[in-house]
């Protein structure tokens, strides 16, 4: 298939509007699906902060998902996260409980979302789709990656030490150095 968008075609016996009602219960269902999500979200925010995990015996909130309610791992600490990130987010988290959001693309946001960039990550995330926000947020993080390179090199570049003995013949030392040449603060 070349294109992007394949139009489906629609069974004899079947009418347009019998694929527009199916659809439109999928949809509303899904987007129960992800309010309910967003609670669950809410409630294991609370959970980890409040360390419940540790009285019940357990190494962290991850680990407590996994045993408990049979999430995998990685998928446990990826919720740990969107969790506490959404604290800090409350548009796009007010999208997510409404269940205009899904989960997918809370997830991708919650990445590089902060209170300076969250109504623009809100706008692509309410009109692009799931595969179009994880790929701005993927070019974002690149992006950052390189401009943070970009800072080391010049930090590095300016990098100086110099010394002179002053009127009694003391050393005295000036230096310039990226952070990461100096030891623990």
């Amino acid at each position: 298939m070349s294109t992007a968008i394949a139009i489906a075609e629609i069974p004899a016996e079947s009418t347009r509007s019998d694929a527009e009602n199916l659809g439109a219960e999928i949809t509303e269902l899904c987007s129960y699906i992800y309010a309910a999500e967003s609670r669950l979200l809410g409630l294991i925010r609370e959970f980890d902060e409040k360390q419940y995990w540790a009285k019940l015996g357990l190494f962290s909130c991850a680990h407590w998902l996994n045993f408990k309610c049979g999430i995998g791992m990685k998928a446990a600490r990826e919720k740990v996260r969107v969790a506490h990130a959404l604290a800090k987010l409350p548009k796009i988290s007010e999208g997510f409980a409404k269940g205009t959001l899904s989960y997918s693309k809370v997830r991708a946001v919650t990445r590089i979302a902060d209170e300076s960039n969250e109504d623009y990550l809100l706008m692509i995330a309410e009109h692009g789709t799931a595969h179009h926000v994880e790929k701005l947020v993927s070019k974002y993080r690149t992006a950052k990656r390189l401009q943070d390179a970009e800072i080391a090199n010049e930090q590095y570049d300016k990098r100086e030490v110099t010394f002179f003995y002053d009127h009694d013949g003391c050393l005295i030392i000036k230096g310039r150095l990226p952070p990461e040449h100096l030891g623990p603060a």
